[in-house]
């Protein structure tokens, strides 16, 4: 075990609760690497939280526990294995691809993400390709306001049915509530929901050895020559667990709320620091802080505490 992620599981557990039963109609979102708990984790922790489960692409359902409704949110080009599954279409060429699947679908409506989805004319496309349309997805970007993103939706609505499903995400569910009353909207909550207390999260890499370099040595991957005196620290973590450097090409090591230099990028397993002399240096079997988006992270190992 090289990567560990610790969550304080009371304020964790008391943030997701709350969320989940001050939204209406909510939708837990699962996929990807489970925003770094690993999906088939968080699908059995969201199913105990709702009926419904949204997924990121057909590829994800079987972590999906039995007697939970999956929600793809990616459209596909291929069938699913299973009519049990809600897709999304956002194109005439997504109903086309399910040409001989009868199951149910969401169509995907324009937004000002510009990404995937298309006019009202998609609900009757679909509709006369034997597809059960339950409700349409409004997806709005993650820039400008919480009412900037419901004014999307609102604009959508004189355009439909009263009896199809809005289904929406990014947007603040109590702000919901002040949406014409006569519709059935389903908010996904994804990062909100499982991120939405960070400090009760904290990710951390091993140290794995530490070895004395004078100044002038060369080392790595690539024989990076060594400006001055310290320790070669390496850590268990590297390209393979997602581990980079930040987009300015600082170090996403941290130890004692001091950042650690990187001698060379990471590479697979490993990645390699500068600890010049006189600086605190970690030990072998010591944790660093590791700096990573969570959702590109491969964990090794959960604590809950």
């Amino acid at each position: 075990m090289t990567i560990r992620l610790t969550i304080d599981h009371d304020v964790w557990t008391t943030h997701v609760e709350t969320l989940i039963a001050s939204t209406e109609n909510p939708v837990p979102v699962v996929k990807g690497n489970g925003y770094g708990l690993g999906r088939a984790r968080l699908a059995g922790i969201a199913a105990d939280l709702a009926d419904t489960i949204a997924v990121g692409t057909v590829h994800e359902l079987d972590d999906i526990p039995a007697g939970v409704r999956p929600v793809v949110l990616t459209p596909t080009l291929e069938e699913p294995p299973t009519d049990d599954a809600v897709l999304t279409v956002g194109a005439r060429e997504h109903i086309d691809a399910l040409s001989g699947w009868s199951g149910d679908v969401l169509v995907k409506l324009g937004s000002s993400m510009r990404r995937y989805g298309g006019g009202t004319d998609l609900i009757d496309l679909a509709r006369a390709a034997g597809l059960g349309v339950i409700g349409v997805s409004i997806h709005p970007p993650l820039a400008g306001s919480d009412s900037e993103h419901l004014a999307e939706v609102v604009a959508h609505l004189e355009h439909l049915d009263a009896e199809l499903e809005i289904w929406m995400s990014h947007v603040d569910p109590a702000e919901v509530r002040d949406l014409p009353g006569d519709r059935t909207y389903r908010v996904r909550l994804g990062t909100a929901l499982w991120h939405g207390r960070r400090d009760a999260m904290r990710l951390e890499a091993q140290v794995l050895d530490r070895r004395a370099v004078e100044a002038g040595t060369s080392a790595g991957y690539r024989q990076v020559i060594v400006e001055e005196d310290g320790h070669l620290v390496m850590v268990g973590a590297g390209s393979a667990s997602g581990v980079a450097p930040l987009p300015d090409g600082r170090s996403p090591f941290h130890f004692h709320r001091r950042r650690l230099d990187l001698l060379e990028p990471p590479h697979m397993h490993t990645s390699m620091l500068m600890i010049p002399s006189g600086v605190d240096c970690p030990n072998v079997g010591d944790w660093v802080d590791l700096q990573r988006p969570l959702i590109a992270t491969a964990v090794d190992r959960i604590v809950w505490v």
